[in-house]
């Protein structure tokens, strides 16, 4: 049964951050919200919790569509390989924002964790509950959207405990959220491409 946890939107309890930490550093599944819809995220170094957001997912590992959820750009920028100077300011430009980038990996993405191309997709959410987990965890949260059949099931977080309390260890509360999820752009082109367009202005 998961442990339901409400944390304050605008300051995290630095409390309640520890206890989310440590459900991730022993393996633990977590939903918690971002400025999109709620993720459900593991540590991006457990396999196994891996392994089970595929399950829930009804996916493959290995095909997984996963994001690092980064606290900061330069948390970002480890695992990214050749930052130019004009991506550099592309991405300060958009984040923290509504965005999922995908750039080449660097090594410090396991290769379970790539595309066949070698991308990974790259988050810095505007949200201070989100920001505060990956920067207590110490490295990004390994992410998805949480699988829901209508959008309200990806916003209620009282839903969401409804559905998933038998799958997830622990729900983070941080309130409503939204019903769009990020804007997926990949930047791993001559120039910019949009392959979803969800919540934010892009006027690349």
């Amino acid at each position: 049964m998961a442990i339901h946890v409400r944390i304050h939107p605008d300051n995290p309890q630095p409390r309640l951050i520890a206890q989310v930490v440590e459900c991730l550093l022993r393996d633990g599944v977590i939903i918690y919200p971002t400025d999109t819809v709620y993720a459900i995220g593991c540590s991006m170094h457990s396999r196994e919790a891996l392994t089970r957001i595929a399950r829930i997912k009804n996916s493959d590992p290995a095909k997984a569509l996963l994001s690092f959820v980064c606290h900061d750009l330069s948390d970002l920028s480890k695992y990214a390989r050749q930052l130019d100077t004009p991506t550099f300011r592309l991405l300060k430009q958009h984040l923290p924002g509504p965005f999922t980038f995908i750039l080449p990996a660097s090594k410090e993405v396991p290769k379970m964790m790539q595309s066949k191309k070698s991308t990974i997709g790259l988050r810095v959410p505007e949200n201070n509950i989100a920001l505060a987990i990956a920067s207590a965890l110490g490295h990004p949260i390994l992410s998805a959207s949480v699988p829901a059949e209508l959008p309200e099931d990806l916003a209620d977080p009282d839903l969401i405990m409804e559905n998933f309390e038998r799958l997830v260890d622990m729900v983070v509360d941080g309130g409503m959220g939204e019903i769009e999820p990020s804007t997926v752009v990949d930047l791993t082109a001559d120039s910019p491409v949009v392959i979803r367009k969800g919540k934010g202005d892009w006027e690349e």
